[in-house]
């Protein structure tokens, strides 16, 4: 299988000092650092996803356009500096994004899911109508929320619909 590693919303205002500081983003960001330097030794391409606040549909708490906290996270950057970027503006990474011709240009044939917010952006990625062609797996320790319980909450209920593994199980394997 051609696996892809995608790196959801990965963005200044989930962090200290952001609009929306999330729990555990520096862990996470760690994490993820790691992740992405495993995916790359393993010639595994890595996708940045980043949410652009839609500024038709009103004003928005974070992720606006122009800003210092619509920015991908620096640290991610520099991990993967060659990495696409695929812009949205809704929870499903795929929703009216080239998401799906990116992935079907690199031959991809299995998702390895990880990001912010787990119940919000990284579920709907993972269960999306499009993303259903894929083997998908969320990177457990790679996804962060408000707070860990809301976080181990979604990670519970993805557990039904796709493979929770870590990091380094997904991209060893």
């Amino acid at each position: 299988m051609s696996k892809a590693l995608i790196v959801i919303d990965l963005q200044n205002d989930y962090f200290p000092g952001g609009a929306y500081p999330l729990w555990n983003a520096e862990g996470t960001l760690a994490q993820l650092e790691r992740a992405i330097g495993a995916a790359r030794d393993a010639n595994i391409p890595v996708i940045h996803v980043q949410h652009v606040a839609d500024p038709s549909a009103g004003p928005s708490p974070f992720f606006n356009a122009g800003t210092p906290g619509v920015e991908i996270h620096g640290a991610i950057r520099e991990a993967a500096p060659d990495g696409p970027v695929v812009v949205k503006a809704f929870a499903d990474s795929f929703e009216q994004t080239k998401l799906e011709e990116l992935l079907s240009g690199l031959g991809v044939t299995e998702l390895l899911v990880a990001g912010m917010m787990t119940q919000n952006c990284v579920t709907h990625t993972a269960i999306s109508k499009a993303a259903e062609k894929y083997a998908v797996s969320v990177l457990a320790d790679c996804c962060t929320t408000v707070d860990e319980m809301l976080h181990v909450i979604a990670l519970h209920a993805l557990s039904t619909r796709v493979k929770l593994v870590s990091s380094t199980e997904a991209i060893a394997a």
